[in-house]
């Protein structure tokens, strides 16, 4: 029952072939004082009209509303689920962290919705337990927008709301979206607590410390709420999206991410907190970006090779070529490597990104350079790999291994390993003599990574393979339920690597156990990369993902406009990913 009628569970009789339960909130109207009943229904009416314009899966749907005799009547979507203060009514003891943290970020999110709703912005005005359904999938719904308003900037209302939750402006009649922060900080300081605001003094939550009633609360969740609860809305939040940052931030630092992400998976709540800028390239981005003396790098299929500020994303200056440029670039001297479609090694000045001198092949070139002992080595779509002075830009050795090289060599201890299409593996002496080769059943685009002696690559034939890098004998083939073109990383004896079968996969390097693997939405192409205790990765579902290396964990997931394909950089606390809309993005670790 509210405070003017009830609400019903109805079955609309529109659909007689099936059970379609609706909500009927009735309003009764028998007060004498005509003023005061045409208010009323006016009321009635706005709250009809303007949930009709909110579409959000936090918002009930209107189907209809209507009036008859003194009653009027909305019909709405059926909430199945209980209310928070029904909840707490039937809880013993405090709510999980996880859970109150994950309402958070969903309240945040309706509301960050509300307050920048177009053409006009919505206050709720009276966030509380009882108006927070819990459906049974355990997401939020805000119910009862009986009082909720458009803002008009410079108007000041009646004094409205529920003693207890309503900040101190909204008794003067002055609610904003800052007034919703300080509602939500006392539904959460309600949860946390089990201290109901409406028995204590108004504004009172300091004389009651959360972390004193309710230990296993973390300092970092209580800062947030006390934030929320502040006196002046100047020391709140300024807005609900804010909120909803520090309040994922906590979730990192608390180790609660990965279950709030399972938990609010559906809700369509992305981490999007992460992102520091974005540059828009003229076409996809299907390559690796790098970062060399504070300038990022990177190709694009628009022809170009871009120079853009790591730290801000300012553009400094493009270099064009011929074809798409899908290769990482690699920088010896002052200059930059790397090779395009239109068959050729270019070699510019990093800083003025004038040519330098180029280098002719028979095909495309979409294996990126490798320099080491003063020569580039590097693999064409003309089926060879070219040995190339880094200075001169004069061919020292060229050999034909008879199928087009995709794979970035691996230059380590005189060795020059690389596979090709034809799925033959290679290792050479820096002289170009073969030394030996390891035949897959299927193509190898899949670059090789060189650790202790031992190289380690993916094949289109569903393995992973750890060859002794001085003898060519297999130390151990770990099988994939898909090819994979991905190449792998690795730190201590975590091998990452990813798969066309939509899992990032992690092997035990020594013994080839598997020791986790994490499933995205599309298959991972790219080269992931190791941020401290974290690897990184692109698929092409268009997220980035943060997982924990050591157990798989998810940290973070954020969204993109399109596949990624290519690999991740690392610098400074910063990660740089390209992405097939066009976009390169630079994300806080």
């Amino acid at each position: 029952m509210g405070g003017m009628g009830a609400v019903y569970r109805a079955r609309d009789l529109h659909f007689p072939n099936v059970v379609k339960r609706v909500a009927v909130k009735e309003m009764i109207t028998t007060v004498r004082e005509s003023t005061v009943r045409e208010t009323m229904l006016r009321n009635f009416e706005r709250e009809a009209n303007l949930l009709a314009t909110l579409e959000h899966p936090a918002i009930p749907r209107i189907y209809d509303y209507f009036t008859h005799n003194d009653r009027s009547y909305l019909i709405l979507e059926f909430i199945e689920g209980k209310d928070l203060e029904a909840l707490m009514v039937e809880t013993q003891g405090f709510f999980p962290m996880e859970k109150v943290v994950s309402w958070a970020i969903e309240l945040c999110d309706v509301l960050q919705y509300l307050h920048t709703h177009t053409p006009e912005p919505i206050i709720f005005r009276d966030l509380k337990p009882s108006n927070v359904m819990i459906d049974q999938r355990g997401h939020i719904v805000l119910v009862d927008f009986g009082i909720a308003k458009t803002l008009q900037p410079g108007m000041k209302g009646t004094m409205i709301g529920t003693e207890g939750y309503s900040p101190p402006e909204q008794y003067k009649g002055e609610a904003g979206p800052l007034s919703d922060i300080y509602s939500l900080g006392a539904t959460l300081h309600h949860l946390l607590t089990r201290r109901d605001p409406r028995l204590e003094v108004p504004f009172s939550f300091t004389e009651r410390p959360i972390r004193q009633l309710n230990p296993s609360c973390s300092i970092e969740l209580e800062t947030v709420v006390m934030t929320a609860l502040q006196y002046s809305p100047a020391n709140r939040f300024q807005s609900a999206a804010a909120m909803k940052d520090v309040l994922l931030a906590v979730a990192r630092k608390t180790g609660m991410l990965a279950s709030i992400r399972a938990h609010t998976e559906g809700f369509k709540i992305e981490d999007t907190s992460k992102l520091i800028w974005k540059f828009e390239c003229e076409d996809e981005i299907r390559g690796t970006p790098v970062i060399q003396d504070d300038t990022l790098f990177v190709g694009s299929y628009d022809h170009n090779l871009y120079a853009i500020n790591a730290r801000d994303g300012e553009f400094i200056w493009k270099y064009a070529t011929d074809g798409g440029v899908v290769t990482k670039p690699a920088f010896s001297d002052g200059n930059i490597y790397f090779g395009s479609e239109d068959r050729r090694l270019h070699v510019i000045s990093q800083r003025s990104g004038k040519l330098a001198w180029t280098y002719y092949t028979d095909g495309p070139v979409r294996s990126s350079p490798t320099i080491a002992e003063s020569h580039v080595f590097f693999g064409s779509d003309d089926n060879c790999v070219h040995a190339i002075n880094s200075l001169s830009g004069r061919r020292a050795w060229k050999m034909d291994s008879g199928s087009p090289i995709r794979s970035t060599p691996a230059v380590v201890n005189e060795r020059v390993f690389f596979g090709n299409e034809n799925g033959e593996f290679t290792a050479l002496d820096l002289t170009g003599n073969i030394k030996w080769r390891f035949k897959a059943k299927r193509g190898i685009t899949s670059s090789p990574l060189v650790s202790n002696n031992v190289v380690y690559f993916g094949s289109l034939d569903a393995t992973v393979c750890a060859i002794d890098a001085k003898t060519g004998f297999v130390i151990w083939r770990f099988r994939l339920p898909k090819g994979t073109i991905s190449s792998p990383a690795i730190v201590e004896n975590f091998l990452m690597i990813g798969c066309a079968d939509y899992n990032f996969y992690c092997i035990d390097a020594q013994s080839s156990k598997e020791l986790w693997r994490f499933p995205t939405e599309h298959q991972i192409a790219g080269t992931p990369v190791i941020c401290r205790d974290a690897v990184v990765f692109g698929s092409v579902d268009k997220n980035i993902y943060c997982l924990e290396y050591r157990t798989g964990r998810l940290r973070w997931k954020m969204p993109t406009g399109g596949a990624i394909t290519g690999g991740i950089a690392f610098w400074q606390d910063m990660i740089f990913a390209g992405s097939t809309d066009h976009f390169i993005y630079a994300l806080s670790i």
